[in-house]
């Protein structure tokens, strides 16, 4: 073997041996590959910036938290008149017929009702009384309805409808589906912070 090649060997197996070094050099100071972690329990309420939860954003399968009481949201109704619009969400309730109205005008207003069949009433005079409460007309009108979930109600629709105030953020309401009957219904006003909302899924 000439000199020139064996030169040439020897340059080409330190130039490999440099490399080695120089690699395993860079390799000792890089900072450790970040271990996958699988995702834990999600926080229903990371989108919604308060621990209440969002009375405006409820929906069908959504879990409502009342201190002493817990229940679901079984079907929701949306209503709209002119430029107006609110919800009805109806509660999983044993032996009675509940549901939680909620509107934006201007400021949150919510209801927690429930139905009273067995008053045999319409909404044909100014001032009502129920249960030696006395109540008195504040709107009447009749509004567009989309359905979702379980509500017993068509997919869509019309309602006529009749609010009455009371004392002590009392209220008497009549509704009117599809030109049925009248349907009373006793309410009380509720607002944020009386309930926790835990969005479905």
């Amino acid at each position: 073997m000439s000199t020139l090649v064996l030169v040439l060997v020897i340059a080409a197996v330190l130039a490999a041996l440099i490399a080695v070094a120089v690699y395993a050099l860079l390799r000792s100071g890089r900072p450790a590959e970040p271990v996958p972690v699988a995702a834990g329990p999600r926080d229903p309420f990371a989108d919604v910036g308060e621990t209440s939860g969002d009375p405006l954003a409820l929906k069908a399968g959504d879990m409502l938290d009342f201190g002493a009481e817990r229940t679901w949201i079984r079907g929701t109704i949306r209503l709209s008149e002119g430029g107006a619009t609110w919800a009805e969400h109806f509660l999983e309730v044993e032996g009675a017929r509940r549901w939680l109205s909620v509107e934006q005008d201007p400021d949150l207003q919510m209801v927690l009702w429930t139905g009273r069949p067995d008053l045999d009433l319409a909404p044909d005079r100014d001032t009502i009384e129920v249960d030696g409460v006395r109540y008195r007309l504040s709107e009447r009108g009749s509004a567009a309805y989309r359905s979702e979930g379980t509500t017993g109600l068509r997919p869509e629709g019309r309602v006529d409808y009749a609010d009455y105030e009371g004392p002590g953020g009392r209220r008497l309401s009549f509704e009117r589906f599809d030109r049925g009957g009248w349907e009373p219904s006793l309410g009380v006003t509720s607002v944020p912070g009386e309930f926790t909302i835990f969005p479905a899924g």
